[in-house]
Order: structure tokens, then C-alpha cells, then sequence
């Protein structure tokens, strides 16, 4: 794994190089995504089950698109027990973690009985995507249904895409079921956010898209953006490493390259202020490459996106951290608690070494959709705000109003809407 002493001018370029992952550069695949998108626009039905059997291979109609109990049924039968009930268990903690952000309506009431507030109410109907095939994630259906079921979304509708065999992959059913999702059709790629965003004769119309997908997927929710709402465009997978002198080698290189295995896209980058254990990492990276499966794409992804970089300070590897915003942050130093204040820019932080990424990508409890591309800077993990909207409540009395209705009036002067100054005057005459 190359390790690199960081320079500004090295930091500079591996941001252009990280950004350039973005799915927002990948320019040349938004002709065919519109095309796809205005065909199930125009067509409905008939334009999803075309493109369902052109890139899914199999063909669908109205009264087999839906997954019914009976499949539902038989994908508990296909997993093993102990699977099923670790599902429930990181279902029940993800729960319990976004349960705690719900936040309630409020009303401020003043001595005039004129009263303002703030009215929260859920998202009334979400579409959630998940990944089909190779891609097949139960922990993300988990993530993006559990903070909706909780925010009180009436309506969850799921889209994957089936196999040619008609059926869709056991653990993504069994995690839908046990999230709450209310029903699930089988389609998938940019048809299938068309058909969430748009309507079609099968599928509704959704309020919210949210979900991550291929690069078809993702252009395909940043064009229907504005018909609905969507979580975010999610780039390749990301990790960061910030480790001193106490670090143990043998658990950074691991962590490092269970992000790098997702796909040749992904990124993992350690920043340290020790030599000693960026040659021992870096060790330790080339043992554990002759015994993983996805060895291939690792070695690919380090060689593209992978780096150790050794800093002179702890601040100058912080301002490094701040700067990448990376969406996975472990933190091991002699005092990770005291490292983590200084840290601005993260979409996930795990202090300590036995608080390891794959724990939040699984089990712990906290989301693992996260910004990624930089855009931690920003953006926050999914959460139950992402499933709900705001209404502001004003309600003046006629003294309330009274004692501000000049103030009001010049203002809207002032910026040359004489109606509005009439609308507050004409009370007042």
C-alpha cells in the first residue's frame, strides 16, 4: 500500500481524485437515464415491464410484478435461523437509536393570543430502492425502512429488481418484512425510479425516494429530483483511519480493507503521525491480500483510491480528516474521545479499536447511509428528520398584529410590494 508523506499539493490531489468518483461526473450515462425516465413517464406499465425484461431479463405483467406472502414466506424458509434472528436484533437496536431523534410539534402561545409554532408530520408515502442480483444488502433495507417506519411514513413502498428466475433475493424480502415495508414489486434501475417517482398503473406515486443503487440509480434520482424528494446521491464506499503511535497495525490494515473490498471505486485512506506504523500497515495490508476472497478487487482498489499518508502532527493529520470528510472515520489514538472534538467533518465516527466500521455498517444501531464525495461537510446520516416535513403555525390577534403592522408595512415597501403593505393595512383603517 503506498504510503506518501502529505504535502498540501498532495492533499489537493487526492480530493480531485476522490471527487472524481461522484456520480454527479458521470455525464456521459444522463441521456439514456432521461430517455429510460420519460418512456415510463409516458408509458407506464408497459415501458417498466420492457425494460424489465430488456435489462432483468424476465418478463413481468400487472399480476406478478408484486411479491406476494406466499414468496415472502418461502424466503424465511430459505435463510438460516440464526440469520433471521440477527436480523431482528439489528433491527431492534436501529430502531431503539432512531426512535430516539423523534422530535414532536411545538407551539409558543404569547401574552397578545397571538401563537406560533412549528407542526411535524411524516412523509405520507416513501419509495425505498434496494440493490438486486450480486449487490443484494439486507442491512441497507434495514436502514433506509426502520428511520421511516419510526418518523411514521403511512405508506413504505420497496422496488428490486428480480432475478431471471422471477424471485428476489431472500435476505432483502425477510429484511423488508421485518422493517415493516408495506409492499414490494420487482423492479429495478432507473425504470424503477421513474415508476416511484412518476406513477405507473402497478406502482405509485411516491413522495420521498431513498436507497442506494448503481450509477443509473443515482442519476436517475438526482433527475427526478424536485418531482420528489430523495436522500442523497451516494458515491463509492469510504474510509478514513486517523492512528498515532498506539494504534495496533494488525486492526487497522482489517479495517481499512473492509471497505476497500465493496468495489474498485472505493476509497480507504489511513493519515498518521507515525512512520513506524504506516510500514507496519502497510505489512500487514499485503498478508491479508493472500487470504480474502475479493483480494482482485482490494489490490485495485489501493492502487487507485488507497494511501497512507504520515503527517508531522496530530493537527496537520486532523486538517487532513476535515478536509476529505470522509464518510467512515475510525479514530485510534491514545485518546480518542479527546481527537474526536477536533474532528468537524464525518459522516460516521468510531473511537477506539474495538469500535471497528463494520459494527455500524451491521449492528450498532446508527445509520450507515452517510455522506460521502466530501459531502460530510454538509450532509448527515439518514435519519428520522429525512421522513418528515415542517409546518410553520402563525396565528396574531388583532393586538398582537397591532403593535408591529407599521414595521410590516415599511418593510414591504421597502421592497416595492405595495399589496402586500395593503393587505396588513386595510386592517387597521
Amino acid at each position: 500500500m503506498r504510503t506518501v508523506k502529505l504535502t498540501p499539493e498532495l492533499q489537493k490531489s487526492i480530493l480531485e481524485d476522490l471527487l472524481k468518483r461522484s456520480p454527479s461526473q458521470y455525464g456521459t450515462y444522463e441521456a439514456t437515464v432521461n430517455e429510460i425516465l420519460q418512456k415510463v413517464r409516458e408509458g407506464g406499465d408497459q415501458a417498466l415491464f420492457d425494460y424489465t425484461e430488456k435489462f432483468d431479463r424476465i418478463r413481468l405483467n400487472a399480476d406478478t410484478i408484486r411479491v406476494t406472502a406466499e414468496e415472502i414466506k418461502e424466503a424465511y424458509a430459505a435463510l438460516p435461523q440464526d440469520f433471521i434472528e440477527v436480523l431482528k436484533e439489528a433491527a431492534g437496536n436501529i430502531r431503539d437509536f432512531h426512535l430516539k431523534q423523534l422530535r414532536n410539534s411545538w407551539f409558543e402561545t404569547r401574552e397578545d393570543g397571538s401563537i406560533l409554532g412549528m407542526r411535524i408530520t411524516p412523509i405520507a408515502r416513501t419509495g425505498v430502492y434496494v440493490p438486486g442480483g450480486k449487490a443484494a444488502y439486507p442491512s441497507s433495507v434495514l436502514m433506509n425502512v426502520i428511520p421511516a417506519k419510526v418518523a411514521g411514513v403511512k405508506e413504505i413502498v420497496m422496488t428490486t429488481p428480480p432475478g431471471q428466475d422471477g424471485k428476489v433475493n431472500p435476505g432483502t424480502l425477510v429484511a423488508a418484512d421485518i422493517a415493516g415495508v408495506d409492499v414490494i414489486y420487482k423492479a429495478g434501475g432507473a425504470q424503477a425510479i421513474a415508476a416511484l417517482a412518476f406513477g405507473t398503473e402497478s406502482i405509485p406515486k411516491v413522495d420521498k425516494i431513498a436507497g442506494p443503487g448503481n450509477i443509473f440509480v443515482a442519476l436517475a434520482k438526482k433527475a427526478v429530483y424536485g418531482y420528489v424528494s430523495i436522500d442523497s446521491i451516494a458515491g463509492p464506499s469510504e474510509v478514513m483511519v486517523l492512528a498515532d503511535d498506539t494504534a495496533n497495525a494488525h486492526y487497522v490494515a482489517a479495517d481499512l480493507l473492509s471497505q476497500a473490498e465493496h468495489d474498485e471505486l472505493a476509497s480507504a485512506i489511513l493519515v498518521t503521525t507515525s512512520q513506524r506504523l504506516a510500514e507496519e500497515v502497510s505489512a500487514e495490508v499485503e498478508g491479508y491480500l493472500k487470504e480474502l476472497s475479493r483480494a482482485d478487487i482490494i489490490r485495485k482498489s489501493l492502487d487507485n483510491y488507497g494511501y497512507i499518508l504520515v503527517t508531522d502532527s496530530m493537527d496537520e493529520a486532523i486538517g487532513a480528516v476535515n478536509a476529505i470528510a470522509s464518510e467512515h472515520l475510525e479514530i485510534l489514538t491514545a485518546n480518542p474521545w479527546e481527537t474526536m472534538t477536533k474532528v468537524q467533518n464525518a459522516g460516521a465516527i468510531f473511537l477506539g479499536e474495538y469500535s471497528s466500521e463494520p459494527l455500524g455498517d451491521y449492528f450498532a444501531g446508527p445509520n450507515h447511509i452517510l455522506p460521502t464525495n466530501g459531502t460530510a461537510k454538509f450532509f448527515s446520516p439518514v435519519n428520522v428528520d429525512d421522513f418528515i416535513k415542517k409546518t410553520s403555525i402563525i396565528s396574531y390577534s388583532k393586538e398582537g398584529l397591532s403593535k408591529v403592522h407599521n414595521q410590516i408595512e415599511l418593510f414591504a415597501k421597502q421592497e416595492g410590494l405595495t399589496a402586500h403593505a395593503n393587505s396588513i393595512k386595510v386592517r387597521f383603517e
